[in-house]
């Protein structure tokens, strides 16, 4: 499975709307202000987190149960920056809604940026034929509050092409966060 370039990314983005909305290149400011750089890179494209976020709360003393999740474990927060209380974590959606080709296999990759500040993304995989905004996970490790930034870089994709195309896809078997908008929840 060869990493896809930048210039395979942007002919897949342009021709097959696998990203949009789509930055084929680099940005690293907004107005003049520097940002957390989000687009296409050598092999991969930097995603931006939009200004939805779920932040994990213990006031109802829930028991995170991911096949009976209690949607009361969150608070709902929109906005341009999400603190994320010591040692908790939120979930947020990407602005980019990905289609994936049946031949390719996505991973998520946290940023560097992100990484030194103690703020983790989850790894997670965009199967084949999956289509949707990526709901996205942030773990602050740190003993003190940590904010992520909306519209800005968080994480990067890394596409990987397939010798030959899979037998099921995510969208043959039917898969459970298929075409999801917004951030979602866990289901089973």
């Amino acid at each position: 499975m060869p990493i896809k370039s930048d210039k395979w990314i942007r002919r897949m983005a342009r021709e097959h709307g696998m990203i949009e909305p789509f930055a084929p290149d680099q940005v690293r400011t907004n107005g003049g202000a520097r940002i957390v750089s989000y687009g296409t890179s050598s092999y991969g494209y930097d995603i931006r987190c939009a200004d939805e976020f779920k932040i994990f709360t213990n006031i109802n003393s829930a028991i995170v149960d991911p096949k009976d999740f209690d949607a009361d474990s969150f608070v709902d927060v929109k906005g341009a920056v999400c603190i994320i209380p010591p040692n908790s974590f939120a979930l947020a959606r990407t602005v980019e809604y990905f289609r994936i080709p049946r031949n390719v296999l996505t991973i998520c990759l946290g940023k560097s940026t992100y990484a030194r500040c103690g703020i983790i993304v989850n790894v997670t995989p965009l199967e084949p034929e999956w289509e949707g905004h990526v709901t996205l996970e942030f773990s602050n490790t740190t003993p003190l509050p940590a904010k992520i930034y909306a519209n800005e870089g968080v994480a990067q994709v890394i596409f990987l092409e397939a010798d030959e195309l899979c037998e099921v896809s995510y969208r043959d078997r039917g898969g459970k966060y298929q075409a999801q908008r917004g951030v979602t929840l866990p289901k089973t």
